[in-house]
C-alpha cells in the first residue's frame, strides 16, 4: 500500500484554512480560462471573450459547487454548524455542481454577448475536462473522495489526521488502504482530453465537441463511483453523482447520435 502523510492544509492564518483542495481548484480554473483563451480563434472568438464569459462560469461553478455538497452532506455535516457551508476554501466542493453551476452560468453570459452556445460549448469542453484532472489531485491529497477497502499494492492509506480519508475505510475497527479513486479518475481525465483535443477540428456539427465530453464523463463517474467508500446512497445503490451522471447519459448520448448522424450544414446553431 501507499501511505500518504501530507497535511491536507497548506497554511492556517485566524479562522481561515488554505488547502491542498483549495490550491488545486484555483489552478484548475486557471488552467481551463487559459486552454480556452489560447483555442478561441479556433471558433472564430477573441481571447476577451473568453475572459469575460469564464469569469462568470468561474462564478457559476463555486456557487455551484458548494451548492450540491452542501446539499449531498447536509445530513451529516453541516445542518450542525450551517455558517460552515460558507467555507468553500476549506475544501468540500462538489465537481458536478461545478460543472453545472459553471455551464448555467457561462452559457448565460453567452447569451448576453449573443456568442453562439454551441461553439462556446465546444470551446469550453476540453478546458473543463482539464481542469476536473487538476482539481482531483487536490482531492488525493486531501483524501476527501477515498474509496473503499482494497489489498491492492496502489491502496492508499492516508496517515495524516487532519486528512478527510482518515474517516474511514475502516475495517474491524483500523484504518485500512482504500481504492485510489481519484488517481483513477485523473487517468480517464486526461484520456478523454486528448480524444477531444484530438476531435475539436474534425468534428462539423456545434454541441459535438461538449456532448462527447458530457457523456464521456458521465460514464466514467458512473463507473468509479461503486469503487468510493465516502458517498451514501440516495437512490437504491446509487449515489448522487450516479444519479446524475445517468440523467447526463439518458439526455448526451441521444443528442450526440442524432448530431452524429446530420449533416453539418443542417446544424442548428443555438444562441
Amino acid at each position: 500500500m501507499i501511505h500518504i502523510g501530507m497535511d491536507p492544509n497548506i497554511f492556517t492564518s485566524g479562522s481561515f484554512t488554505m488547502s491542498w483542495h483549495g490550491f488545486f481548484t484555483g489552478l484548475a480554473v486557471l488552467a481551463a480560462v487559459v486552454l480556452a483563451a489560447r483555442m478561441a480563434k479556433e471558433k472564430g472568438f477573441l481571447s476577451d471573450d473568453v475572459y469575460s464569459v469564464a469569469l462568470w462560469g468561474v462564478i457559476g461553478g463555486i456557487i455551484g459547487a458548494r451548492l450540491f455538497h452542501v446539499i449531498d452532506k447536509w445530513s451529516t455535516i453541516y445542518q450542525y454548524d450551517p455558517k460552515q457551508a460558507l467555507y468553500f476554501w476549506e475544501g468540500g466542493l462538489a465537481l458536478y455542481g461545478a460543472l453545472v453551476g459553471g455551464f448555467v452560468f457561462g452559457l448565460a453570459a453567452a447569451t448576453i454577448r449573443k456568442m453562439p452556445l454551441g461553439k462556446v460549448a465546444d470551446l469550453a469542453a476540453p478546458g473543463m475536462i482539464l481542469a476536473q484532472a487538476i482539481g482531483r489531485i487536490g482531492c488525493t491529497i486531501n483524501g476527501d473522495a477515498y474509496g473503499k477497502p482494497t489489498s491492492l499494492p496502489w491502496g492508499f492509506l492516508y496517515t495524516n489526521p487532519a486528512a478527510a480519508a482518515t474517516a474511514g475505510p475502516w475495517v474491524n475497527g483500523h484504518l485500512v488502504a482504500g481504492q485510489p479513486v481519484p488517481v483513477y479518475e485523473i487517468i480517464f481525465d486526461l484520456i478523454i482530453l486528448a480524444v477531444l483535443l484530438r476531435l475539436r477540428k474534425r468534428l462539423k456539427n456545434d454541441w459535438m465537441l461538449f456532448l462527447i465530453y458530457a457523456s464521456a464523463y458521465a460514464v466514467v463517474r458512473f463507473g468509479l463511483d461503486f469503487l468510493r467508500g465516502d458517498e451514501a446512497a440516495i437512490a437504491g445503490p446509487f449515489h448522487q453523482a450516479q444519479v446524475i451522471s445517468l440523467a447526463v447519459m439518458v439526455i448526451t448520448i441521444p443528442l450526440a447520435i442524432w448530431l452524429a448522424r446530420r449533416p453539418a450544414r443542417q446544424a442548428v446553431e443555438a444562441g
